[in-house]
């Protein structure tokens, strides 16, 4: 795939040393996350199967690495806010209201009706006040930039150059411990996560080809990269809501028309079916999201023999009454 990068494209994409900075930052609150060639998981797979492990770190997601360093460089530039807004379907913005509390920052987070009972709860938990509006997550997104423009706080964007450093952190980690990996799988929701991936991959330069996973019923990242523009296409997933995105970020989709080796796009069942399997091979807990990775690579696995693959447990918050239909 190719494009021309713009200039903000490409002022987006973390250095080394900024990841390397960003990893002390997200090291103050936890250690690096571990990853594991789990045999099972490798056997199921036909051929080597790392996992990396973002459900073990204290939010249960990875997002938490993007608003550490979010709100750190806020810090560092002496802008840090009163008050902070953003819209999630959960991760993104557990990671703003642990790094809002951290710093004594208010936290207003907005997310869709119907959005996950337990994500909500955590989010509460963490202190931010919570609203619900719109029936996906563009419509909370909105929503949340005209209450920050009413209220004045600052609108926390869920997809930022000041996140990427942080999330890099994740595949600088990854990609280090396994320097022999051929074929990465990264699930795309708004594109931090893959658009890090993508930045440790050029910062070490390392070989491995960087797959796109998006869900089969929110495709507007694999329409977008086929048409070579932002098309928004509906969504309707049920399980996989970190991936619930109907309109793509421009900038985003810059790097990824550049960088990504291909798309794949899984059905909820798929997803359902790699949830499973992470549970019976791993014993580890994967929301939709996080088992998308496993999920492509599982319907890639003929076109995998006698590679090293590589996949991230991007989270593990998934909704015990949806988990159990899962194992069910």
């Amino acid at each position: 795939m190719n494009a021309n990068l713009s200039p903000s494209a490409i002022d987006t994409l973390p250095t080394l040393a900024q990841i390397e900075a960003a990893a002390r930052t997200v090291y103050g609150e936890f250690q690096a996350t571990p990853q594991y060639r789990w045999a099972l998981l490798s056997q199921r797979l036909g051929t080597d199967c790392w996992l990396k492990h973002e459900n073990h770190n204290p939010v249960g997601a990875f997002k938490i690495r993007g608003g550490l360093t979010f709100f750190d460089r806020l810090a560092q530039r002496g802008e840090l806010p009163a008050q902070v807004i953003s819209a999630t379907r959960g991760n993104h913005g557990q990671s703003i209201a642990w790094a809002a509390r951290k710093n004594d920052v208010r936290c207003t987070i907005v997310v869709p009706y119907g959005n996950s009972v337990e994500k909500n709860a955590a989010m509460r938990a963490l202190g931010a006040e919570l609203i619900e509006h719109g029936d996906d997550f563009q419509a909370a997104r909105e929503h949340a930039i005209a209450l920050a423009a009413q209220s004045g706080a600052l609108m926390v964007p869920s997809f930022h150059a000041d996140l990427l450093g942080g999330v890099a952190t994740l595949w600088w980690e990854f990609f280090k411990a396994v320097p022999d990996m051929d074929v990465a799988y990264v699930p795309i929701g708004l594109g931090s996560g893959v658009c890090s991936a993508i930045a440790a991959k050029l910062t070490l330069n390392h070989p491995v080809r960087i797959v796109g996973v998006v869900s089969r019923h929110a495709t507007t990242y694999a329409d977008s990269i086929a048409a070579g523009r932002v098309i928004e296409a509906p969504v309707s997933t049920q399980i996989a809501d970190g991936l619930a995105v109907r309109v793509a970020d421009e900038t985003a989709l810059a790097i990824l028309m550049q960088h990504l080796d291909h798309v794949v796009q899984v059905s909820d069942d798929e997803v359902a079916a790699a949830m499973k399997a992470i549970f019976e091979d791993t014993h580890n807990v994967a929301e939709g999201a996080g088992a998308a990775a496993f999920a492509a690579a599982m319907q890639e696995a003929r076109q995998l023999k006698g590679l090293v693959v590589g996949a991230a447990l991007s989270g593990g918050n998934v909704d015990a009454a949806v988990f159990s239909r899962v194992l069910a």
